[in-house]
């Protein structure tokens, strides 16, 4: 094969797997849908927290920024997907913040002038301050840090943070009943196809993350899988015991 046959073959690869993790992230993006409906109906947050989104937002921001030709030439399908994340986050939030008890409400409305307050600086700093490749630098290493930081936050984002506590039940329960195993797929399936889309760039702000993704989905559905084992096998057990 050609140099530039070849070149072509990595670029059609590389837009699959990015479309691919577009349509998987859109997936993860939709999945509190039901839990806002129930925000609305309630017209009350009750014990839910706005946090993971504020998280969320500002992460999918930095990423879009990172994504865009004047940042990053040539990966616009990370763009693409957290342009979508960010509008998602936005909507949440603000449904958040219609139901929300004053003090939160009041909370609430100033991280999310904070975060665009944050990333109008970020956008300032790379455009008047930065050359093309110290830009992209600085962008990529906001973007894997506040991956990070989003990962290592006790409440987590959307997703991750509704299944770290499914996790738990799932574990303590030995029972799959708690864990969602489509969500748990496509966050996987989402990790996997930008690992794959960031290898074929050559962009290692792209593959680190996900690469770790993918390696936390991969043990979360073993776990799935073996306590799914657990369950048929403890449903298949006699009960035996005195009866009363």
């Amino acid at each position: 094969m050609t140099s530039s046959g070849l070149a072509l073959s990595y670029s059609v690869l590389s837009n699959v797997a990015g479309v691919a993790g577009n349509l998987f992230a859109l997936t993860l993006f939709v999945s509190p849908i039901a839990t806002f409906r129930r925000i609305a109906r309630n017209r009350s947050t009750e014990q839910f927290s706005g946090l993971p989104y504020i998280y969320s937002l500002l992460n999918c921001l930095i990423s879009c920024w990172y994504g865009l030709p004047f940042v990053t030439p040539g990966v616009i399908l990370v763009a693409t997907v957290n342009s979508v994340g960010a509008l998602f986050q936005f909507l949440y939030i603000t449904i958040f913040i219609i139901y929300a008890e004053n003090a939160k409400r009041v909370k609430m409305s100033g991280l999310l002038l904070a975060v665009f307050g944050v990333f109008g600086v970020i956008v300032f700093v790379s455009i008047r301050c930065l050359d093309p490749i110290a830009r992209q630098i600085f962008v990529g290493c906001l973007s894997v840090a506040a991956l990070i930081f989003m990962f290592a936050s006790p409440l987590f984002i959307i997703v991750i943070a509704f299944q770290t506590s499914t996790i738990h039940c799932m574990i303590r329960t030995r029972s799959v009943e708690f864990m969602p195993f489509y969500l748990s797929l496509s966050t996987f399936l989402m990790s996997l196809s930008f690992f794959a889309y960031g290898m074929l760039k050559h962009d290692i702000f792209i593959y680190a993350p996900n690469g770790i993704g993918t390696i936390l989905g991969t043990l979360q559905l073993l776990l799935y899988a073996y306590y799914s084992r657990v369950s048929r096998e403890d449903s298949r057990r006699p009960l035996i015991g005195p009866h009363v």
